[in-house]
């Protein structure tokens, strides 16, 4: 415990900024350890260069260092569909997801956003737990939507007001 405390209090702050296409092949990296099915580097350059797509990475170091994590929304009119969040495996549990949807969230807000959804593997217990106390709530259902090799899974939607 001591020792994660010490770790904890050595490790430079990650920053949460802008996604550049520049990013697109850390992106596409982080995808692929974070998910199934990777997406690839030219499916994110072509996200990040959609005037609708809203992204922010997390980067080591205070800025200085490499991508470690990533969340990616598509806007049309006054909602918004979070479509990936994605963080590097050795970096989980020290609070940047809880910073990078914050970071996010306010900047959906800002751009006139209304209500976010999003949707999340049922068995997805942390990814459930960083949604819930970002304030989000389950709207619907889908199920079988998440093909495993151990069974089909749900898709539960989640839905939260930034206004108010």
């Amino acid at each position: 415990m001591i020792g994660k405390l010490v770790e904890f209090f050595k490790r430079p702050e990650p920053a949460i900024l802008d996604a550049r296409p520049g990013d697109a092949s850390a992106l596409a990296a982080l995808h692929r350890v974070s998910f199934r099915h990777g997406w690839s580097e030219n499916e994110f350059e072509r996200l990040l260069a959609d005037r609708a797509a809203i992204a922010h990475v997390a980067r080591a170091n205070g800025g200085r260092g490499a991508v470690i994590g990533f969340v990616l929304s598509h806007r049309v009119d006054h909602e918004a569909e979070i479509l990936l969040v994605a963080l590097a495996p050795g970096e989980r549990g020290h609070g940047t997801a809880t910073k990078l949807l914050s970071k996010h969230l306010g900047r959906l807000a800002a751009a006139g956003v209304s209500r976010v959804f999003l949707e999340v593997d049922e068995g997805n217990a942390s990814a459930r737990k960083l949604y819930s106390r970002a304030g989000f709530a389950e709207v619907g259902r889908r199920a079988g939507y998440y093909r495993k090799p151990e069974g089909n899974a749900a898709a539960l939607v989640l839905g939260r007001d930034l206004n108010g």
